[in-house]
């Protein structure tokens, strides 16, 4: 009976601390995915705002039809990339990135245009939608650092020895960060063409 006790000790101590590799990976997974919930909240506000811009937009002046499109186009493409937040993989992230950022440029490129029409610069409503916009574009920027700093301790946890292990026998693999556009870096050229 003696000769029993050691190795069920030793399985129970293992099964223990299993599960409490298992339960930190999902208390830390569960803060990444409710940190990417705040991410898409984030963008969702943009694209309503988005709307109503448009709208504001179109009934206040004779605006570009081709700028007002590029921005419809945008936001539709902008609104049917969604991700799993339980498998988030840097490929899903550079999608999503890439149409929010197409999205963004559109953006940029009707407030530029805007510049021509002084009526709808002084419409109350663009000005307060405009200033909506501004604060989501930073409510988005604030997520997705949050998201980034939600995203590192768990794939520290996952992926330093000896929870590595068990966390891969569990099914939980590393996340992606957000990470900006390519040529983000460089400053973006505004041109008014007051022709």
């Amino acid at each position: 009976m003696k000769k029993w006790i050691v190795p069920i000790v030793i399985i129970v101590l293992v099964a223990l601390w299993a599960m409490n590799v298992n339960n930190k990976a999902v208390g830390l997974e569960e803060t990444v995915t409710k940190s990417w919930a705040n991410v898409e909240s984030s963008y969702q506000r943009r694209n309503d705002l988005i709307g109503n811009l448009v709208k504001t937009v179109q009934g206040a002046a004779d605006f570009e039809k081709g700028t007002l499109e590029a921005v419809i186009n945008a936001r539709a493409k902008a609104t049917s990339i969604s991700i799993d937040p339980s498998n988030i993989t840097p490929e899903q992230l550079a999608k999503f990135n890439e149409v929010q950022g197409g999205l963004s440029g559109a953006l940029k490129s009707l407030l530029v245009t805007v510049e021509r029409y002084p009526e709808l610069k002084a419409n109350q409503n663009f000005l307060e939608l405009q200033s909506q916009l501004e604060g989501t574009e930073n409510r988005i920027n604030v997520a997705r650092d949050r998201f980034n700093e939600a995203v590192e301790p768990y794939n520290k946890y996952v992926r330093t020895m000896p929870t590595k292990f068990v966390a891969g026998m569990l099914g939980f693999d590393e996340k992606g960060y957000y990470k900006a556009d390519a040529g983000s870096e460089n400053a973006p050229d505004v041109e008014f063409d007051f022709k």
